[in-house]
């Protein structure tokens, strides 16, 4: 199972994320209380190597700023969290999570043909686009047959809830953000507790409780 942990602020995080097997990390370049700019993502994508995926999180952004951005940060995929029509994604140089907010109602089979090469699944929309902290129904999910090897799964997770996610929903991937955090800022503790939770779960734990 895959983690990425987003809205990442500082080099030392970054590398923490590293260290205990975060397999991506987001920059935020949006409206939100982890924004940066690209010149601190280029600080700390010169310190991290490549062993780590870089993701730029953007909210209907101008396809040339991203385009700027990812070059001077050297993002490995782009993430849209706004709503950027499927002609938009087409025209990225690199590979795309869309970002889709669940609920009851939503359909899923025009979420899954956004031409994305994956699609993150989150919470209704709060103050933010994303990383506000609430998980939506995941038992919504539980019984539809669709391909999930490009799912992503995002939305109020922490280590408490996660297995419990994952059992439901059957990821390939899933995103924290204010899960692993205290008063606002990324707690190293919650970090590794989230990573080696999700690290534990294997793919027998959730065949068996969908029989």
């Amino acid at each position: 199972m895959k983690v990425k942990i987003c809205g990442i602020r500082d080099l030392e995080t970054a590398l923490y994320a590293k260290q205990i097997g975060t397999d991506a990390i987001g920059f935020v370049f949006a409206k939100s209380k982890r924004q940066l700019s690209a010149e601190q993502a280029e600080e700390m994508a010169a310190g991290l190597g490549k062993d780590l995926l870089k993701v730029g999180v953007f909210v209907n952004e101008e396809l040339e700023k991203i385009e700027s951005i990812a070059s001077q940060a050297s993002l490995d995929v782009i993430q849209l969290h706004g709503d950027e029509p499927p002609e938009f994604a087409e025209k990225l140089r690199l590979p795309v999570i869309k970002a889709f907010s669940f609920e009851k109602g939503a359909k899923l089979s025009d979420i899954l043909s956004y031409p994305a090469d994956f699609i993150l699944l989150d919470s209704p929309a709060g103050p933010y686009r994303g990383g506000n902290g609430t998980s939506f129904d995941w038992k919504l999910l539980e019984k539809e047959s669709f391909d999930r090897s490009r799912l992503i799964l995002a939305g109020g997770l922490n280590k408490e809830n996660v297995k419990e996610a994952i059992r439901t929903v059957r990821p390939f991937a899933v995103d924290v953000s204010s899960g692993v955090e205290t008063d606002g800022k990324k707690d190293q503790e919650k970090m590794n507790q989230f990573i080696q939770t999700v690290k534990g779960v294997t793919k027998n734990d959730y065949i068996c409780t969908t029989r």
